[in-house]
């Protein structure tokens, strides 16, 4: 009986603790005029790499793209990048905070766009994949996006360059 109640105390201890062996609790003021992390909006889909958190919120009346530095405490600003006629969703940034790469619906078409904080240019990755995309996720190098792609009724990962190029990752004989 110790080993079957050892077992699950560890399991949830590793949870809690996550892959560094400490928690990380991130715990930012509430700022009621959107200027924080914390706001009366809705905060969705967050991720983190390196110092920066990126999110979806609605403060502006559609759902956009936000970045927050968690060294400096504050907003980052990230011109260019939303749009009134775009809906985006599933943000990932790079490690540095170059590059932000997300998901975004336009006229009911989906794609994968990536924002160069450097350039301050925000460009569709998959121009001509004529597929229903969703989940992007980007390398901590900014180098390789990985997102989901239904095409032929089925959803499958692929996995492009920063430069639109889809890359051929082999895989190993089952």
């Amino acid at each position: 009986m110790k080993r079957v109640f050892f077992i699950p105390v560890f399991f949830c201890l590793s949870l809690l603790t996550g892959c560094f062996g400490y928690p990380r609790l991130l715990s930012y003021p509430f700022d009621p005029g959107g200027r924080s992390f914390n706001s009366l909006a809705s905060e969705l889909n967050p991720q983190i790499s390196g110092r920066y958190i990126v999110f979806i919120t609605d403060r502006r009346g559609s759902q956009d793209v936000y970045m927050f530095d968690t060294v400096t405490r504050n907003l980052v600003d990230l011109p260019g990048l939303n749009s009134f006629d775009a809906i985006a969703n599933h943000p990932s940034v790079s490690q540095d905070g170059r590059y932000i790469v997300f998901a975004a619906s336009r006229q009911g078409r989906s794609a994968i766009f990536l924002y160069d904080r450097e350039t301050r240019q925000s460009r569709n990755l998959i121009n001509n994949l004529q597929a229903e995309v969703r989940n992007p996720t980007i390398s901590a190098d900014g180098s390789r996006i990985a997102f989901e792609s239904s095409n032929n009724g089925q959803w499958d990962v692929l996995v492009y360059d920063r430069y639109g190029q889809p890359l051929n990752i082999p895989q190993e004989p089952r």
